[in-house]
């Protein structure tokens, strides 16, 4: 009985005391909201600019489209992008050493030269050198290519992070190369590289908008004809921000959410 009530005890501590880190972080969370919300209304009203919503609502269809637009690339680029960065981080590894060397050149020359101009050569040099005249398709490859060579050295830093005795282990117990990977190496390199992996997904996302520059109809591009349309430069923009937020910020929840639903994985 003694120990019954021992155990109820501590219980309705815990309890409580995670019922008071909630509102205390809730309470965080709210004063630091309404501190950045009262810097930003202080900041525009002493610009005393004149607000024209109206004329831009009537673009609302221009910009939803664009936003459509901008989730199908960024889609699309995430999982192609997750799949080069995978097969290059393990190209690196091979004992293949043309595919070793060509793996060291892309990730080289992708980081080292700007997305802008990637854009530009793979459209109006590559692509068109090979007769693919498709924007969308140049463009989620291209973002794809420049994503890849981040993500790749992302994957090879939480594979190579798994201590040399773990896989030694593996080896000994009889796993091949393959079931090593499966079960050893890729269970606790995943939980490490998620935060820099919805890093580098979050921009992403963002590094979408440099489509524009080859006239991909993009949330950013149509943003830009708004704001020609109508020289209402703030509210083209401001619409632009919240819509790229929406897209990241759930990224950031997600990765949150598997560092705690893999945390065994460490």
């Amino acid at each position: 009985m003694h120990k019954r009530f021992v155990h109820l005890f501590f219980a309705t501590r815990s309890g409580a005391g995670e019922s008071v880190s909630r509102v205390a972080g809730l309470a965080g969370f709210l004063s630091a909201f309404l501190l950045v919300a009262l810097v930003f209304s202080y900041a525009f009203h002493q610009l005393q600019y004149q607000w024209g919503w109206e004329t831009v609502y009537g673009y609302r269809q221009k910009f939803l489209n664009g936003w459509l637009v901008t989730v199908a690339i960024s889609a699309a680029s995430l999982i192609l992008s997750l799949l080069i960065g995978l097969f290059f981080a393990l190209a690196q590894k091979s004992s293949f050493l043309p595919l070793r060397y060509f793996s060291k050149i892309y990730i080289e020359a992708i980081r080292g030269t700007p997305l802008l101009v990637q854009i530009l050569v793979f459209f109006y040099v590559v692509a068109d050198a090979f007769g693919v005249g498709n924007r969308y398709a140049v463009g989620v490859l291209t973002l794809s290519l420049f994503a890849g060579a981040y993500i790749c050295e992302i994957i090879r830093a939480g594979i190579e992070s798994v201590g040399e005795s773990q896989l030694e282990s593996a080896r000994a117990i009889g796993l091949t190369r393959l079931q090593m990977y499966r079960y050893v190496v890729f269970p606790q390199a995943f939980r490490r590289t998620l935060p820099p992996l919805a890093g580098q997904f979050a921009s992403l996302v963002k590094d979408s908008s440099l489509l524009s520059i080859i006239a991909v109809s993009e949330f950013t591009l149509n943003a830009q004809e708004v704001n020609a349309f109508t020289y209402s430069t703030l509210e083209s923009y401001l619409p632009l921000a919240v819509g790229y937020l929406i897209l990241t910020f759930p990224i950031s929840l997600l990765s949150r959410w598997l560092e705690k639903r893999f945390r065994y994985a460490s």
